[in-house]
């Protein structure tokens, strides 16, 4: 199985993690935001990965250290469990609905970081999570994993519906960037010989 372990340390963050790509969906997370570890644990999943995450954070502070960090860890964890990414499919994409949101990602391990978010959420708050660190954690997790990571809200009347709609597009999005391509066996998934 492709699994990494990550330990990250700042003066603001405390965070283990581990994580197995080719998992069953189990997950134990506890970031201090309970809305921030739903949406994790539907990473886990909706992305058939089994999840460990543990995060102690200056939420004192602001919830922005947390957010963005679990993001850096979640990507690097990722990139560590691919190896050298031979043979995965690289990228994915997937469209979400939920009820009358339509959420779309997609997603390139191309080797190079770069986030796109686009979340027309209006509240503050969605449970206890601020909604303005949805991106931050998107951009974490592309710097992190060396990847692009595009997500957008199509449409949608409920800001939690959109929020969640965007994590469970996400996960499944990852879910088959990861996957192996038996036909591409051991081969790099790109011309260039690098990603």
């Amino acid at each position: 199985m492709r699994r990494a372990v990550i330990t990250r340390k700042t003066t603001e963050t405390q965070i283990r993690l581990k994580l197995a790509l080719d998992g069953r969906g189990r997950y134990t997370v506890k970031t201090g935001i309970r809305f921030f570890d739903h949406m994790l644990e539907l990473v886990a999943r909706h992305g058939g990965f089994d999840l460990d995450l543990t995060c102690k954070g200056d939420l004192d502070v602001d919830q922005h250290h947390t957010v963005e960090d679990v993001g850096i860890a979640l990507g690097e964890a990722v990139s560590k469990a691919l190896g050298d990414r031979k043979g995965i499919n690289r990228a994915g994409y997937f469209v979400m609905p939920m009820d009358e949101t339509l959420a779309v990602a997609a997603i390139d391990l191309s080797g190079r970081p770069h986030a796109v978010v686009d979340l027309p959420v209006k509240v503050r708050l969605v449970g206890d999570l601020q909604t303005e660190l949805v991106a931050d954690f998107f951009d974490g997790f592309a710097m992190g994993a060396r990847a692009n990571v595009h997500v957008k809200v199509m449409y949608g009347r409920s800001s939690h519906h959109q929020v969640e709609a965007t994590f469970k597009a996400f996960a499944r999005a990852l879910r088959v960037a990861c996957a192996k391509d038996r036909r591409l066996a051991k081969m790099l998934p790109s011309t260039k010989g690098l990603l």
